[in-house]
């Protein structure tokens, strides 16, 4: 049974920063290519960040330069670590994991900034 668990969200200031963790299970973690997506209330889910198996990374261009994905193959875990936070930035955040025709998906967390 394939798990995404993820944590860290929660309430923060303008300008502050979060780090979000997702902890994979009965996938084998180092072959998946690894996402943050969000989705804010009347809007498209979109893909946030991702990093590839090789660690190559990925980012919509109004995070580039405040978020940053990593990925921890031995611990099976993703993180993303999010500073100078915005109140756009404020929507629910899903961990994603790719192979092929497999795609799993977290509950999501949630990430609200206040101005």
């Amino acid at each position: 049974q394939v798990q995404l668990v993820e944590s860290g969200g929660g309430l923060v200031q303008a300008g502050g920063s979060l780090r979000l963790s997702c902890a994979a299970s009965g996938i084998i973690f180092w072959l998946y290519r690894m996402g943050w997506y969000r989705q804010a209330p009347g809007k498209q889910r979109e893909l946030v960040a991702a990093i590839t198996t090789g660690g190559t990374t990925n980012y919509v261009d109004s995070v580039k330069g405040r978020f940053a994905i990593s990925r921890d193959n031995a611990g099976n875990t993703v993180y993303l670590q999010m500073n100078s936070l915005k109140p756009e930035d404020t929507a629910v955040y899903y961990c994603n994991a790719l192979k092929g025709r497999a795609n799993y998906w977290g509950q999501g967390t949630q990430v609200t900034v206040s101005s």
